[in-house]
């Protein structure tokens, strides 16, 4: 069965540095248009296209024509690293639907949580949404071809993973349903950030701070683990830097935080 999330758009970011991104961004693609009648919108930026030469052709493969559903952009840079922010907002702004899913390519979500997000927005419950519980709520998936070749074609049957996950926190990142008006309003992503950084935190801190009536769904989110790298780990070298962005940002009161953000001159693209 496929559900109408024609109201929602979901925008994911990618930087396929290994086999566990190219099997999870297969995974994750394949899921959302297995079950939902929706748009994604994907940028990729690095050396050449893994996404185009080894993931799409698998997709395609799965999902027999919904694969026209998707927009990939594709920038070509020797850069190592990855703008993951400003990649988003690029992203952001190409949306046309009333919600948007921030959306990890390393996430699974219940296709009730998703159904219920964009319910909230959509029925004016909430600005934001978080489809997953602050604590343990976080299912960590081992790297396996063999798991998420049974999840898919069993129907994304989320039983199949039942004893082989292992649980964690879950907080402030992997995916959010955002009513994409107030996603721009509010600042859309801080492009301050570089790479791996706190920006998730800052995110919903300043939501919060805003104003914005914030909601959460007491569910699971299953997060397919994947290597590391200085775009996706501690050991970015813009981390210091990012650091210092975070305490900052949380020192400020509302009004300095909205008088920060109408400053900030990665906005002027976008308007």
């Amino acid at each position: 069965m496929t559900h109408d999330l024609t109201d929602t758009t979901f925008i994911i970011p990618v930087r396929i540095e290994s086999e566990d991104r190219l099997r999870n961004v297969i995974t994750s693609v394949c899921f959302l248009l297995e079950n939902f009648d929706t748009r994604i919108i994907i940028k990729e930026f690095d050396r050449q296209s893994t996404f185009l030469t080894m993931a799409l052709p698998q997709i395609m493969d799965y999902l027999e024509g919904k694969e026209k559903n998707i927009t990939h952009i594709f920038e070509q840079s020797d850069d190592p690293h990855f703008y993951r922010q400003m990649f988003i907002n690029q992203m952001l702004d190409m949306v046309e639907t009333e919600v948007v899913g921030n959306y990890d390519s390393d996430v699974l979500l219940p296709i009730d949580s998703i159904i219920e997000s964009q319910r909230m927005i959509v029925e004016d419950e909430a600005d934001v949404v978080y489809p997953y519980g602050w604590g343990t709520y976080q299912e960590k998936i081992p790297p396996s071809d063999q798991l998420v070749s049974e999840f898919l074609s069993n129907d994304c049957d989320f039983s199949v993973f039942e004893g082989k996950t292992t649980p964690d926190r879950a907080e402030s990142g992997h995916v959010q349903f955002i009513r994409t008006s107030s996603y721009r309003e509010a600042g859309m992503e801080n492009e301050n950030f570089v790479a791996y950084a706190p920006e998730d935190k800052e995110r919903l801190h300043r939501f919060r701070t805003l104003g914005y009536r914030v909601g959460r769904l007491e569910k699971k989110v299953y997060h397919l683990e994947h290597a590391r790298t200085p775009n996706s780990w501690i050991n970015n070298p813009h981390m210091n830097n990012n650091l210092q962005l975070w305490d900052f940002l949380q020192s400020l009161n509302e009004e300095e935080l909205r008088q920060y953000y109408k400053e900030q001159k990665y906005l002027k693209k976008y308007q």
